[in-house]
């Protein structure tokens, strides 16, 4: 029981990290200042079950498809650098904000930011599909892997919380608060 407890804990922290709530808000509110409220909280539940989705599917198959395509984990680790330096750039410069087109409509420019750049590569990134890919395959027992995937959704839980409240907790720094939050963030 011990050790599941501490397992639990490795697991629900690793992934906690790996996401970055504090980072994901200042993205977040930053797609979605010209969308209405409704928009913008489709926007957090489809990234959410996106990001649960991808996360779930890397922690189940990521050793085999690692393996058939002969992906070392160093080389995630390399191509999630390039994009997380790619976003991190766009965060320091505070402008991480992905202008729609004039012929989109506000429901695909949703769809779109919903799924990319938040879903992939900001709230389910290389460090949070390398950390759920090493502990699934770390995990010989099936209660191990059950509690990987209850950590997992409750992180993804939280990251909803903050997303769907996100408007509200970025008016106490405003807007320079929010700029310069995003440039820490980067």
């Amino acid at each position: 029981m011990d050790g599941l407890f501490q397992f639990g804990l490795l697991a629900f922290i690793s992934v906690f990290t790996m996401v970055n709530l504090i980072g994901v808000i200042p993205v977040y509110t930053g797609l979605t200042a010209a969308m209405s409220e409704k928009d913008a909280r489709n926007v957090a539940y489809k990234a959410v079950f996106i990001a649960l989705m991808t996360l779930l599917l890397f922690a189940f198959t990521g050793g085999f498809i690692f393996t058939f395509f002969q992906i070392s984990v160093n080389s995630l680790k390399v191509v999630g650098g390039i994009i997380f330096f790619m976003a991190g750039y766009d965060m320091l410069q505070a402008r991480f904000v992905r202008t729609k087109a004039d012929n989109e409509t506000v429901k695909e420019f949703a769809k779109d930011v919903a799924i990319t750049p938040l879903a992939i590569p900001i709230i389910s990134g290389p460090g949070a599909i390398t950390a759920a890919i090493v502990m699934m395959n770390d995990s010989p027992l099936m209660m191990q892997k059950l509690i990987l995937v209850f950590a997992i959704a409750l992180v993804l839980l939280i990251t909803l919380l903050f997303l769907l409240s996100a408007r509200r907790i970025i008016k106490f720094p405003g807007e320079s608060g929010n700029k310069i939050l995003m440039r820490i963030m980067g």
